[in-house]
């Protein structure tokens, strides 16, 4: 995973509550073996339609989401964080996040922004008039801004989260900071027994 310091940029509106993952990523796209690739599913069905934010020219190139409250609700799949991020999002903005929603973001780097309520639908209707407004995520100080706009907002993320993002650690990197005393402890392991050394 890289490092995450600060996210700039532009945002797209999706202006929709309780979005759930199969919304983000149908279950027909559930049966592929990569990580990768499944930006092209990420909100597929509703993509179909011309009209779908998505499919605006204004908002092409955006790494950030602004979505309505609850998002990420129903099942845990963690194939919904990887569309976003496979399609390009590098944070998505929101006032409430299903907590295993939030849980696979922070795993792989996609950073959930959570904000006041008043916020959100503030920068739901910014966007809609101003297609061009910069974003600045900021992980180190934990704000949110928007200048054009008058927005400084602080997002809730506890401190070993805040770490791993700034040091770039999923759950492999944060095993492999142990890497001398894994093999440390498989080189006392009989030699009968099995191992992890090639």
């Amino acid at each position: 995973m890289e490092a995450v310091h600060v996210i700039e940029g532009r945002a797209v509106p999706l202006d929709r509550s309780d979005v759930d993952t199969d919304q983000i990523i149908p279950s027909d796209w559930l049966k592929r073996v990569e990580r990768t690739g499944f930006g092209r599913g990420l909100f597929s069905e509703w993509r179909d339609d011309p009209g779908f934010v998505l499919n605006k020219p204004e908002y092409q190139g955006a790494t950030i989401l602004v979505a309505g409250a609850n998002f990420g609700t129903g099942s845990s799949r963690e194939h919904a964080v990887w569309a976003l991020q496979d399609y390009g999002f590098r944070a998505v903005v929101s006032s409430r996040f299903a907590d295993i929603f939030r849980t696979n973001c922070t795993k792989v780097g996609l950073v959930p922004v959570q904000v006041d309520e008043a916020v959100g639908r503030q920068l739901l209707d910014a966007l809609v008039d101003n297609p061009s407004l910069h974003f600045v995520v900021d992980v180190q100080d934990r704000r949110l801004r928007v200048p054009q706009i008058d927005v400084d907002a602080p997002f809730e993320l506890d401190d070993f989260t805040r770490w791993r993002l700034l040091e770039g650690l999923d759950d492999i990197g944060l095993t492999m900071r142990h890497e001398d005393d894994i093999a440390a402890h498989e080189g006392l392991r009989p030699s009968w027994l099995p191992s992890t050394a090639p």
